[in-house]
């Protein structure tokens, strides 16, 4: 079974789940507390449906391909640039899971000034993690020169 269309999908998982992020934060800017929870819900959603493809992908690329990662050919400043936007990427999303389950867990329990107070650190976290994921997969399928 071909597996290699996942990192689009994966790129897409991401994308929207950093929209439904933004739509969110606009939401609870406005007060509007239902659609907030909804966005974020998704967003969660998304970035476990990522989570899953993403290992499956990995999984599936190392027993196919023999190697799990597709390396990245650039040279010089856009080589350092892609790596540490990836090593920033993968340092963050280590923490996501925990943040974003963390805070729906907060905001369901009625906990709002706790829920408030982590989102000031997770939000931000989870909407670069998001952002950062779609730039790695543009700088390995789109702009990744041949070897």
């Amino acid at each position: 079974m071909d597996l290699s269309f996942l990192p689009h999908v994966n790129a897409a998982l991401n994308s929207a789940a950093f929209v439904l992020l933004v739509t969110g934060f606009v939401f609870i800017k406005n007060g509007r507390v239902a659609p907030h929870r909804a966005c974020m819900i998704g967003a969660a959603t998304f970035s476990g449906l990522f989570l899953i493809c993403y290992v499956v992908h990995y999984v599936w690329r190392a027993s196919v391909m023999g190697g799990s990662h597709t390396p990245f050919n650039g040279v010089g400043v856009i080589k350092k640039f892609y790596y540490a936007l990836l090593l920033s990427h993968i340092a963050l999303a280590i923490f996501v899971p925990y943040l974003a389950g963390r805070l729906i867990w907060l905001g369901a329990k009625g906990r709002y000034p706790a829920h408030k107070r982590l989102a000031k650190i997770g939000f931000p976290v989870w909407l670069y993690v998001s952002l950062t994921g779609v730039f790695v997969y543009v700088m390995l399928y789109w702009l990744n020169p041949q070897p």
